[in-house]
C-alpha cells in the first residue's frame, strides 16, 4: 500500500506534474482529470497512454506534457503495456535489482472510451482477469473524438455522431450506452468507481483509494468534449455539473464487486433534458417527432438510479 499520500492542502498547491502548454482543445476536460491524478500522490508513476486525444496532444515530439515515466502504446492496449510493466518491475524487485525498492511505483493506463469500451477492451479485461496492480483510468467522452467523432459503445442513445448523424431518417444513435462500470465490477476487481472533474475532491479521493488498493482498479472518468458535444469552451465545469446533477452520470463506487457507495447525492435533481438541451448534439431530440427519445432516456437514468440506490442499501 502506498504511504505518500497528499492531503487535499497538499495536493493543491503540490507542482504539477502534467505540464501545461499542450494541444487539447481549449475546455477540454481530459487535462483536469490527468493532472489531478498525477499530483495527488508523491509516489513515482509508470504512466501508459493508448492512441487517442491525450496522446497526440501531450507529446508532440521533441515536446511532452509528462513528468512521470511515460509509454505510448497502440489504441487497443493501454492495459497490456501497463501490466507488463507491472510484472516487469516485480520481477526485478524480486531479483534486488532496483535501486530504490523501498520507493512505491504505482501503475496507470489512460484509454478513452473507444479504446476502453470497444477496441482495447479484451485487453482490459485479460489485465483484470490476471490480477495485475494497476489503475485503469478510462476518460469518458462518449466517442472516438480523436479520429472524427464516430460513435462508440459509450456515445449514449440519441446523440448525434459521424456515424449516427441525426436527419429525416433518424434520430442519432439507437443503441444505449454501455455499463462497464458494472462489468469491470463482475470482473472480480476490487476497487471500481466513476468521477467526474467537476466534483473534484471526490475524483481525487477516488484516486488516491485507488493507489492504495492492490490489484487492478478501473475509474470511468466523465470527461466533457467541448468540440464533439458542441459546447461553448468555457462550459466545460457547467456541463459537467449538469451531468452528476441529473444523474446522467451518477457518481459512486464498488468494492469487491458487490459493495456500493453513492458518494454524490444532487440536493435537486434535475430533468436529463437540461443536461441534454445544453449540447449541440442533442438538439435534434427537442423536436415533436424525437422527444420520445428523452422521455426513454430519463426513464432510464431513474432506474439506474433506484437500482444503485436498493443496491448501497442492501450492501450487495
Amino acid at each position: 500500500m502506498s504511504k505518500i499520500i497528499k492531503n487535499l492542502k497538499q495536493f493543491s498547491t503540490s507542482n504539477d506534474r502534467f505540464e501545461g502548454a499542450h494541444l487539447l482543445c481549449p475546455g477540454c476536460a481530459h487535462s483536469i482529470i490527468v493532472r489531478e491524478l498525477l499530483n495527488c500522490t508523491d509516489d513515482n508513476l509508470v504512466v501508459s497512454s493508448a492512441t487517442g486525444c491525450l496522446e497526440v496532444c501531450t507529446a508532440v515530439y521533441p515536446h511532452t506534457s509528462w513528468d512521470a515515466s511515460w509509454i505510448h502504446i497502440g489504441f487497443e492496449n493501454a492495459a497490456t503495456a501497463i501490466s507488463g510493466a507491472e510484472a516487469m518491475y516485480k520481477t526485478l524487485k524480486r531479483k534486488g535489482r532496483l535501486k530504490d525498492p523501498d520507493k512505491p511505483v504505482k501503475f496507470v493506463a489512460f484509454g478513452g472510451d473507444g479504446a476502453t469500451y470497444d477496441i482495447g477492451f479484451q485487453f482490459l479485461s485479460g489485465a483484470v482477469e490476471r490480477g495485475h496492480d494497476f489503475t485503469y483510468i478510462c476518460l469518458d467522452n462518449e466517442v472516438y473524438a480523436n479520429t472524427g467523432g464516430q460513435r462508440s459503445s459509450s456515445t449514449p442513445i440519441g446523440a448525434s455522431t459521424m456515424t449516427t448523424p441525426a436527419g429525416r431518417v433518424s434520430y442519432g444513435n439507437k443503441k444505449m450506452k454501455k455499463d462497464m462500470i458494472a462489468i469491470m465490477a463482475a470482473h472480480g476487481a476490487p476497487y471500481v468507481a466513476q468521477v467526474a472533474p467537476n466534483k473534484w475532491k471526490d475524483m481525487v479521493k477516488k484516486y488516491q483509494k485507488a493507489l492504495a488498493i492492490e490489484g487492478p482498479v478501473y475509474i470511468n472518468a466523465m470527461s466533457a468534449c467541448t468540440t464533439e458535444w458542441k459546447f461553448p469552451s468555457h462550459e466545460t465545469i457547467d456541463i459537467s455539473d449538469l451531468a452528476t446533477d441529473s444523474l446522467v452520470f451518477p457518481l459512486y463506487e464498488i468494492i469487491d464487486g458487490h459493495e456500493l457507495h453513492i458518494t454524490y447525492r444532487p440536493r435537486n435533481v434535475i430533468p436529463v433534458r437540461d443536461y441534454l438541451g445544453a449540447q449541440g448534439r442533442f438538439k435534434h431530440l427537442f423536436k415533436k417527432e424525437n422527444e420520445h427519445v428523452i422521455e426513454e432516456m430519463q426513464k432510464t437514468v431513474d432506474k439506474k438510479w433506484e437500482m444503485l440506490q436498493r443496491k448501497e442499501e442492501a450492501g450487495v
